[in-house]
């Protein structure tokens, strides 16, 4: 049997819904994880933090950003901090965060960046 490769997520998002129209359409065999419906454990945003840095996975461009409070958004100055808002507001994580079947990650989508990341982890 073939690596799984993960995408996680959430599944009314946009941009979700076209990465993974692209994984299928390129027959990629991968499990999705809803992290409304499927819950973000500690240890799981632990992993993506470590290897990819909570400024790469916070997004302070979406509406959960824009609907936290000045004090909420100033609060966070570090990965811990980073952290507890993340897993208290799992939609604030960019979207998709991809896992190869090496354990490697990738956050965002586009064809081209899937394309590479797909071609040098198979």
């Amino acid at each position: 049997m073939t690596a799984l490769w993960v995408m996680y997520g959430i599944k009314n998002c946009d941009t979700i819904k076209k990465a993974r129209r692209y994984l299928e359409a390129a027959d990629i065999n991968y499990e999705f994880h809803d992290y409304r419906a499927s819950g973000l454990s500690d240890a799981l945003l632990t992993q993506f933090i470590d290897q990819l840095s909570y400024p790469t996975l916070l997004n302070t461009r979406g509406t959960t950003w824009r609907k936290l409070s000045e004090a909420e958004r100033e609060a966070v100055t570090d990965s811990e901090s980073a952290k507890a808002l993340m897993l208290t507001h799992p939609a604030i994580i960019k979207r998709p965060v991809l896992r190869a079947p090496d354990g490697t990650l990738l956050v965002g989508f586009t064809e081209a960046t899937y394309q590479a990341f797909i071609q040098e982890k198979s």
